[in-house]
């Protein structure tokens, strides 16, 4: 139904793998990271994506249920634990490795 996403959140956060075996080591690091997060309260779940136009050039969309629901596991012990197997693979091409964005319109 239009608008039912309203108040949720997206938070993309930048990742890169430069040859086929980074590419494997991310994509293990996503499953590890993704079976912790699943057990996070207003988590709705995550995707990895990949660039078809820059291979090399991947991230990780998370789904929360309110921008209350992100900052509270943000905010906890966990949250650096949770994510920790992806860091080494963060995109240092961007100017930012992560960003967050509240949902205003949906269909």
């Amino acid at each position: 139904m239009p608008g039912e996403d309203r108040g949720q959140v997206r938070v993309v956060v930048y990742q890169a793998a430069y040859d086929d075996g980074q590419l494997a080591a991310v994509r293990e690091a996503y499953h590890q990271v993704s079976e912790r997060l699943a057990k996070v309260p207003g988590m709705l779940g995550n995707e990895l994506l990949r660039s078809p136009a820059d291979p090399t050039a991947l991230a990780v969309m998370s789904r929360w249920e309110s921008m209350e629901a992100f900052l509270a596991w943000e905010a906890g012990a966990e949250h650096r634990q949770d994510t920790a197997p992806l860091r080494p693979f963060r995109d240092t091409r961007t100017t930012a490795p992560f960003a967050v964005y509240e949902v205003d319109a949906a269909y």
